[in-house]
Parts: C-alpha cells; structure tokens; sequence
C-alpha cells in the first residue's frame, strides 16, 4: 500500500456505504407537530381565569393552585395571576411553529435560548433558571449542568408553558431569574387521532459534504444494537478495580478490541441526506358515571443531519497578536430524538387527578474532521474524532388538584424521574505532519502514539440520575377576599457521573506503520507486534456521587385588601444538603478530589402588590430573596471536556451559594380582547455569584468556577400585543386580522469586585478575588438587547397563519479571558433571525388536515464566538449556520 493511499484512507473509506434512513427529521421536530384546535382542546378545570376567548384554550398546573386553569372567558390568565407571568398556550407555540418547547420559549420577552435548549431569563445564565414539568422538577441528563435541556420537549406534547418572573413562595428558593414551567396535555374535549410527517432542507447540510462512521445498523433508530458494548476485556478490567499503572494488568491486551472499522474509520458523504420526522398523538375521554376519564397518548420520530465548518481559534497574548492554534474542523452531527406520552386523566365536580408518563431518547452521533497549527509553526496537525451520546429522560407524575369543600383546594404532587447519559468509545486521533524537507515521511501525516508525533485516546463517561419528588399545597378561602395557602416540598436528587479517559502509547513505532489509519494503526497484530500499551490518563478522581436533599415548607397569603389593591406575600423556608464526593473506583482507595458538602437554610420571604387603577390597568410591585446553589460538576476538582464548545471544564469544591435580592416594578394596560402592552422594570442584587474564569496550564486552556464578591443586574421590558381587523377590507379579508406582537429587553449586568475582596479556589495560592474577575464585567450570558416581533396574518373562522419573526439578541460574555494576561473576553454575538411560518387548514374527505411551511434563518445568520483587542480578532467558534426549508403536514380523524 502507497504512502499516499494511506493518507487518503484517513479521509475516506470505499469499503462502507452510509447507513440509510428511512425517515430524517429535523430534530427540532419541525413536523406538523401541533394539532388543530378542536384536537388539542383541553377540558376545563377547577380554577378558570381567563378573560378574553382565546384561539386555543391553555392549561396551566403549578404547585399552589393560583392558576390552575383552562381557558374560560372571565378571566385572563397574566392578568389575574398575581405574580408577573407569561403565558404560551397552545395557540401562541402553534404560531411560532417551533418543534421544540425551547425555540417557543425564545419568543417571550426577556429569554433567550442558548446552546442546546438553555433558558437565560433577563440575561441571567441557566444557572438561576428554573425548569418544572407540571410544577415538579427534572432531572438533567447533562453532566454539566443540572437544569434540564429544554429542546429535549417536543412542543406536540406540551399543552403551556408558564414563564413567571416574579418570584412567589409556593416554588423553590432556586429561582433567580424565573421559572418555566410546562404542563403536558391533558384530557381532549373530542375524541382525535392525528398523524404527521415532514421533511426539511438545511443549506449548509443537505446535499453537502459531510462525515459519518458506521457505528452500528440501527443507529438511525437512536439506539445501537450492541456494537458499543464494552469488550469482554474491558468490562473485567472495569470490574477489579485494579489501576493499570499498578502493573497488575496485562495493559496490551486491555487495548485490543477498541477500535475497529466500525467505530474509528471516517466515511466522507458527498451529499448528505435530508431530515425528516414522524408523528401520532390520539386522545379520548371516557364517560364513567359521575366520572370522566381522559385518555391522551403521543410519539414522535425526528431524525437530522446538520454540518459545521467551524473556525477554531486560541490565542494567549492580552492583544492576541499571535495565534497559539488556527485550526479549521468539519463537524457533521446525527441528532434523533424518539419520544413518548401516556397521560391519563380523572375528573369528577371540581376535582382532577392526572398521571403523566414521558420518555424521551435524544442521541447524537458526532464525526469531527479537523486540521490546523500550533504554536506559530508549520507543523500541521489533523485530527480525528467519533463519539456517541445517548440521553433519555423517564418522567412519572402523579398530580391530585382536589375541593373537597367550599373554599378548600388540596394539591398533592408525586412523583420519579431518571435521567441517563452514556458516551461510550469517545475516541480520538491527532496525526501530525511536519513539512519539513529532511524528514522522510514529512510530507505525510504520522501517528506515532507518543502523544508528541501523534495521539489515540478514548473516553467512556455515564451518569444516571434518580430524582423523587413529593409536595402538598393547602389553601383555604379564609374570607370572601383572603386566601391563606400552605404548603411543603421534598426534593431527593442522586446523581453518579463516571469518566474514564485512556491513551495508547507506543515507544517506537517503524516507518509506515505510523501511516496507518485509526483501525488498521490499532488493530490486534499492531498492539501485540509493537506493544502497544493502554495507559489511563485520568486515575485521580474517575467517578463522583452527588447527592440534594432539600425540604421546603412555606406560608402565603392572597388578600383583596381593598377594591383596587391585592396583596400576595408569604415566606419559604428551605434547608438543603448538597453533596458531592469522590466514588471510590479502585482497591487501593485513595482519591485526590475534596468532597464538598453545602448544608445550609434559608427563609426566602416575596411579597406583590397589584394596584388596579383603571378597569383595564393595573401596576404591580415585587420584592423578593431567593439563592442559587452551584451545579454538581462545579463542586468536584475533576476536568471534563465538552465537545459542544471544544473547551475542558475543572469544578471548584470550595464554591458557596449564591443569594439573590429582586425587586420589580410593571404596568399593565389590558386594553382589548386578546391585546395588551406592559412596561416593567427590575433589579436584582446577587451575593457570591458563580462566575467562570480561564486559565492556561500546560498550554491547555481550563475553564473553572469562583464566587465573585457580588454583582448588580438591572434592566426593563416592554412588550406589545396588537390585533388589527382587516374585515372592512372585505372578500377575502373579511375574516381576517394582521397581528403584531413586538417586545424588546435591556439588561445591564456588573461584576463588583474591589482590591481586599476575596474568594477561594481549590488548591489555589491565591485568594484574592481580582486575580479571578474583573471590575465592571458583564455577568456571563448576559445580553444587553433582546428584540422579538412577530408579524402576522391570522384567520379567525379558520386555521390560516402567515407568520414573520424577528429575533435579535445583542453579544453576550460566553467565557472569559485569560485574566493574568488582560485579554478580553470571548464573546457569542447572535445578531438578528428571521423566520417565516406559515399554516394553513382544511378538510380532506371530512379530515382535518394541516400544512405548515416554514424558512428558518432567512438571512443565513452566522454562529460567532469571539475575541478582540483593536484590529486583532480570534474566531474561537465560529461557523455558518445553514437557512432551513421545512414542510409538514398532518391529518386528525
């Protein structure tokens, strides 16, 4: 074999033919994934506050009682609500055409979405989020985070989500910037049945060049068949818990078996395939006597290809004159998420009790490709990497919203999730040609598994996290005016998260054999001829348990002091034990990462007050205390790298909670039926908030965590609803309205930091705070505008939506500079989105059938992660983001 086969077989392998899929979908499921109105209808509840009639009515269940709703035409559900909430019904995700409950969210004002389905509320990041799934928590399958990834939810399973701001006691004290809550569908008014299909197009994907490797035959399922399963050698070496730099082990054999043609030989793809999805949902209720039982199930296949050309750049000078790496990397991602729902519901008089089952599998098979330089050399690198996430989520709840008397409600809450992440076989290759004229094989790239001239590493990382949650809510109508409300919450969370990273070494490998491609370089007869051994590069703190307990018991009370004037205000009490300790993985013990144990409590008093001037105007004023505990993997002195952002994280045991004082101001002008316009304004005070902070070590940029001394976040919002009848048009206008609905957020945030401040770092030297953070530093995440405007043409006799949306959010701090050198920041500049929905109904052999049509990142926006200092720019992540063309459709029987 020539050396210029070799190198081409890097790239390329004829031997295999793509795996092909019967259906590709967009993952965001951008399938006709809502049902027509009367299908999606849901029955009416015990509390019904909704004042104008809306296009599709929305159900809301939250711990408490204050609004537990569906829609009704007396009340509307944010005006009545006496805290500041947003609302999205049916009707409004419908109209964004959204497949999934995070690209909807990113349409209320003062959100925005980031990453993978991260809800930043007022700039705040993810951190001071709080997400509840029919007003209980979830468990994250992320092992960086312990928020759940709202893009994992198909908006075709979600009847509301609840976005409240304003903090009121009957949720945890976790609540810096909000809280989202969805509430799953539940019993249809009307027996349906409808399916669904669609496809899509993505300029930079479909049709394009991308990468792919074989894995296994079923991947195209989100599930493997046993392919990735651990060889037989590995699972015993696993199960001794022998070290292998203990010399016990027989480290060649060890390494056999890992790579092979299936799992490290990249396949180039000329023309990449489309996406796709499939879709069922069907629901009934059932008459049982004095009883109603409602029945609601649903499925949902998506499947989607998206490429990146990114732009990958470091640099360690403060004025990034010179470039530490250049490299360019083609990603290609296969992301399919299956998901199901079975929910059951009874209702008899004024009582309801629902039992919801989720299961959610979202997979993502990643193929890198990358080459680039180091160092200011002409040394060329490329590099190599396969991988293979699986998350899925297992959600059970059971909700009991019960009267038993006049002016008694009882909400009992229950329920279990897990929550699973699995990467086996992340592996990666670095082949490195030197370019250099008296080398005799410099014209080539080598791989000499020496971790100089050339690399092979694999990781295989798990985490299962068990979440049981229970609570109860009291109120009882103590006057006619005065509703006192009582209640008490257990959160139990268990979380183990393992990372076990490896790297073969060689001593000397003979010319040629250096050339050969990943499967063939390790294959049998290369380890056992040349000894290859298998070294493990992480043995200090491999595996960790983290463990929340927290207890909440709360008071409030909701009082109509006076005709105009209505009073919410209680207090929470929380005490918490958050533990995260190392897992003793060998025989020997012995583990250098600190365990970390936060045992604190706190009284967290909120109090609103609504002042309905005029009969359409009303002026609310909030003030609150509320905390943010660090995540899990932030409290354990272990790295992990993640392949989204291509950074390596470290934790920091010594971090501390943080605790947040708000205060909020908002005017209300309800001024027609389904129309409004507000103005607020807000500021939040936060103590020790967890800021990241980079350092360089060893030429490798780690990214870690700190408490800053504290930090001011201020801002206002506004936002408009506006509804014009276009029937004085006549013909086909006569039916008609055009909509706009506009809203725009400031946020200003501030890091204060002064010379005496101090924080701590594990294992640091120093302690003084300005050596981690800068004075005057935007809080991370945090963008300064966020602009949304949705304008449309609506149909109100019938289903016809033509929508344009505008979603603008100004650069944002995504991770910090190396302080020590005074450079700048690394900034995520989303810019400005255009999107076009359209939605039209109509029947079909009596058959309700919906198209949708929609043209996403119109302009071709681009991905844009950088630094700059004058006319020096990094590309730190860059890449184009492709302009998507989607059509779907769906019939209901």
């Amino acid at each position: 074999m020539n050396t210029s086969r070799l190198a081409t077989m890097l790239l390329l392998s004829t031997a295999l033919i793509a795996p092909t899929v019967a259906f590709a979908q967009d993952a965001q499921g951008t399938s006709a994934d809502a049902a027509p109105p009367a299908a999606d209808a849901a029955a009416p509840s015990v509390e019904q506050v909704q004042e104008e009639a809306p296009q599709e009515e929305a159900e809301v269940s939250i711990p408490g009682g204050e609004i537990v709703v569906t829609g009704q035409r007396d009340r509307n559900i944010q005006r009545a609500a006496p805290q500041v909430v947003s609302v999205l019904g049916t009707a409004e995700i419908a109209r964004t055409g959204e497949g999934n409950i995070a690209g909807a969210l990113g349409r209320v004002t003062g959100l925005s979405v980031v990453g993978n389905g991260y809800v930043y509320v007022r700039g705040l990041g993810d951190r001071y989020s709080l997400a509840l799934l029919n007003g209980m928590p979830l468990p994250s399958p992320e092992p960086l985070k312990r928020v759940v990834p709202l893009d994992l939810f198909p908006s075709s399973i979600i009847a509301s989500s609840l976005v409240q701001k304003s903090y009121s006691v009957n949720y945890p004290g976790e609540f810096g910037g909000g809280v989202v809550n969805l509430t799953t569908k539940s019993s249809p008014s009307e027996p349906f049945v409808t399916i669904g299909a669609g496809g899509s197009w993505d300029s930079e994907t479909t049709n394009q060049l991308g990468y792919t490797y074989y894995g296994s035959s079923t991947d195209w399922t989100g599930f493997d068949n046993g392919q990735r399963d651990y060889t037989n050698a590995l699972k015993t070496f696993f199960a001794s818990g022998e070290r292998l730099s203990s010399g016990n082990l027989d480290n060649v054999e060890i390494g056999k078996g890992i790579v092979n043609t299936r799992n490290g030989l990249i396949q180039k793809i000329p023309n990449m395939p489309g996406n796709g999805s499939l879709s069922l949902s069907a629901g009934k209720s059932f008459e049982l006597g004095a009883v109603t039982l409602g029945v609601i199930a649903t499925a949902g296949y998506s499947n989607k290809w998206q490429t990146r050309d990114v732009t990958s750049q470091t640099s360690v000078e403060s004025d990034l004159a010179d470039l530490q790496s250049n490299f360019r990397r083609v990603v290609t991602d296969n992301r399919v998420v299956v998901n199901a729902m079975l929910g059951l519901a009874l209702e008899w008089d004024r009582n309801k009790i629902r039992w919801t089952n989720l299961y959610i599998r979202d997979t993502l098979k990643n193929t890198r490709l990358g080459l680039g330089q180091r160092n200011q050399t002409t040394v060329d690198y490329q590099q190599q990497d396969t991988a293979w996430y699986e998350r899925q989520l297992i959600d059970t709840q059971l909700v009991a919203e019960l009267k038993p008397m006049d002016g008694l409600s009882v909400d009992l809450r229950g329920g279990f999730a897990n929550s699973q992440r699995e990467a086996p076989y992340e592996l990666g290759f670095e082949y490195v040609r030197t370019n250099v004229a008296s080398d005799p094989l410099g014209q080539y790239f080598v791989n000499n598994l020496d971790g100089n001239a050339g690399r092979a590493t694999v990781s295989f990382s798990d985490l299962n996290e068990d979440l049981w949650t229970g609570g109860i809510d009291v109120s009882y109508k103590v006057m006619p005016t005065v509703t006192a409300t009582v209640g008490y919450a257990y959160v139990d969370t268990r979380r183990t998260s393992s990372r076990r990273d490896f790297q073969w070494r060689a001593v000397d490998l003979p010319d040629g054999v250096n050339m050969f491609r990943p499967d063939y370089l390790l294959s049998h007869a290369v380890i056992e001829a040349f000894d290859v051994n298998l070294i493990d590069t992480n043995e200090g703190n491999p595996a960790f348990l983290a463990t929340l307990r927290n207890h909440g018991v709360y008071a409030k009370v909701d009082a109509q002091l006076t005709d105009t004037i209505q009073l919410d205000a209680g207090i929470r009490y929380e005490k918490a034990k958050l533990v995260v300790s190392p897992i003793q993985v060998f025989n020997d013990g012995g583990t250098t990462a600190a365990p970390t144990a936060l045992n604190n409590d706190y009284w967290l008093p909120a109090a609103t007050v609504t002042w309905s001037f005029r009969d359409d105007m009303q002026l609310r004023v909030n003030a609150s205390k509320t905390i943010a505990r660090p995540q899990f993997r932030e409290l354990i002195y272990q790295f992990y790298f993640d392949p989204d952002t291509n950074r390596q994280y470290r934790g920091n045991p010594n971090l501390q909670d943080s605790q947040l004082t708000n205060a909020e101001a908002r005017y209300e002008w309800y001024f027609d039926r389904d129309q409004r316009f507000s103005l607020s304004a807000f500021y939040k005070r936060i103590k020790n908030p967890i800021e990241s902070f980079v350092a360089l070590e060893s030429d490798n940029f780690i990214t870690s965590f700190a408490n800053a001394p504290k930090a001011d976040l201020y801002g206002a919002e506004v936002e408009l609803q506006k509804y014009f009848d276009l029937s004085d048009w006549g013909g086909m206008w006569e039916s008609r309205r055009f909509a706009v609905i506009p809203n725009y957020t400031y946020t200003k945030s501030k890091l204060k930091v002064q010379e005496g401040d101090q924080t701590s770092y594990y294992l640091a030297a120093s302690t003084r705070a300005l050596d981690y953070f800068r004075d005057g530093a935007p809080l991370t995440g945090q963008s300064e505008h966020i602009v949304n405007v949705q304008l449309g043409l609506e149909d109100t006799d019938k289903l016809s939506q033509q929508t344009i949306l505008f979603n603008y959010a100004s650069k944002r701090v995504f991770s910090r500079g190396l302080l020590n050198t005074g450079q700048p920041d690394v900034f995520e500049d989303p810019g400005l989105r255009i999107d076009f929905v359209a939605r039209q109904g109509f029947e079909v052999f009596k058959k309700q059938v919906e198209l949708k049509f929609e043209a996403r990142n119109i302009t071709g926006r681009r991905h844009i992660e950088y630094q700059q200092s004058g006319d020096n720019r990094v590309e730190v992540n860059s890449y184009d983001v492709g302009r998507t063309f989607a059509l779907s459709a769906s019939m209901t029987f």
